[in-house]
């Protein structure tokens, strides 16, 4: 038999002790992770960085004179052109020399000969009846003088109509009138065969040839087709309230996609049409263009039914600001920036608006900074920062065009 420990009092108060504490500070522990597990996590809390300024795109305006440059397209089209028509009944006998499509001919050049056969005879048959109504005209003045020579010997005064009818006076105006027909009918025979000659009413260029030789032509037969080539006209449009910087004979340079790079033509305001174009409502203008062929220079020619792009030199009268379009908003409100870099706002007065390019008569004064872009939802006293070289260049999201 095992023999049992045996403590001492003052020993089993210190194991009692040792107990006690071991288990509060479990216990303590305990508590400590419960709060710990218990409590959310803490973050701290800092005030967000200030937003820095938008960054923006200004111009430094003047105030000079100036106008705009104002563009537009038109068509060509022919200033003289018509259908050479027989003015007598024939055959085509041949054409003249070089009347070929795409040839120039001169002034009153023979272009078309009709057969004279016909014609020549029906000159001299009004020759012939011409002569023959002036032997009658003789004929009845000497019957007139005899009447005469035969009333004064008779010694009697008659009534004036018995006397004309006595003298022979009727016969003698039939006589005239059949002269006068007879001279009228050579006349025309004889118009008529220099008619059977067609001549070209100008210079100008054949187009095309509408009938071959050989042909029967009656009176009014078109044979020909014929443009002038002194000049063509541009028939363009711009809007209505362009017209106030236009005048005519202003000077206007026209280009084509089809001519090589660099060239161009130059041609003269000829008039303001009176009339708007259907789909648009634009105001219609006539350009016009001298030696449009290019016969006497080397410079590009211009052909009947191509499209022009066209540049208005307008004459500057006052003195204006000009802006990008981008600048403007709704309204015709631009913005700029005062000497401490804050955004300010006002409206102006334009003169002119294009796509590209505005005209300021009023709101803005020489020297002033105006934003034109980088401006999103802009504030009246909004600090912002100039956009320096090497930065990226802002989008305007607000400008209107």
């Amino acid at each position: 038999m095992t023999p049992s420990r045996y403590y001492a009092p003052h020993q089993q108060g210190r194991i009692r002790f040792g107990a006690l504490a071991a288990l509060l500070v479990f216990a303590g522990g305990l508590a400590l992770a419960w709060w710990i597990l218990s409590q959310p996590p803490r973050v701290e809390r800092r005030p967000p960085p200030p937003t820095p300024p938008p960054v923006v795109d200004v111009i430094t305006v003047e105030k000079r004179l100036q106008a705009p440059r104002l563009t537009g397209f038109g068509r060509v089209e022919a200033e003289k052109s018509t259908l050479l028509a027989s003015r007598v009944a024939g055959q085509l006998e041949r054409f003249g020399q070089g009347v070929l499509p795409g040839q120039v001919v001169e002034q009153d050049a023979p272009l078309v000969y009709i057969d004279q056969a016909d014609l020549q005879l029906a000159l001299e048959d009004a020759q012939a009846q011409l002569a023959n109504a002036q032997a009658l005209l003789v004929l009845e003045q000497a019957e007139q003088q005899r009447a005469r020579s035969e009333y004064e010997s008779f010694g009697r005064q008659l009534s004036a109509e018995r006397r004309a009818l006595v003298l022979r006076e009727p016969q003698l105006r039939q006589a005239q009138a059949q002269l006068t027909q007879a001279r009228v009918a050579r006349d025309q025979a004889a118009l008529n065969l220099e008619r059977a000659t067609l001549k070209a009413p100008w210079r100008a260029m054949i187009q095309d040839r509408l009938v071959g030789a050989g042909s029967l032509l009656n009176q009014g037969t078109e044979v020909l087709s014929l443009v002038g080539v002194e000049q063509f006209w541009v028939r363009a449009s711009l809007p209505g309230d362009t017209l106030a910087w236009l005048k005519p004979g202003d000077v206007v340079t026209l280009t084509s996609q089809g001519w090589p790079e660099g060239a161009s033509r130059e041609g003269r305001l000829l008039s303001i049409l009176p009339n708007l174009e259907e789909n648009g409502l634009q105001a219609q203008l006539l350009i016009a263009v001298d030696d449009p062929l290019a016969l006497e220079n080397s410079a590009p020619a211009l052909r009947l039914g191509d499209v022009m792009r066209i540049t208005y030199h307008t004459t500057a009268n006052e003195a204006l600001i000009a802006l990008p379009s981008a600048a403007l908003r709704p309204g015709e409100q631009v913005w700029w920036v005062d000497d401490d870099e804050r955004l300010r706002t006002t409206t102006v007065t334009l003169a002119y608006r294009g796509q590209e390019e505005a005209l300021v008569r009023s709101g803005l004064e020489a020297g002033q900074r105006v934003v034109v872009a980088g401006l999103a939802q802009p504030r009246i006293g909004q600090q912002v920062r100039l956009r320096q070289r090497g930065d990226t260049p802002a989008r305007d999201e607000g400008a209107t065009q």
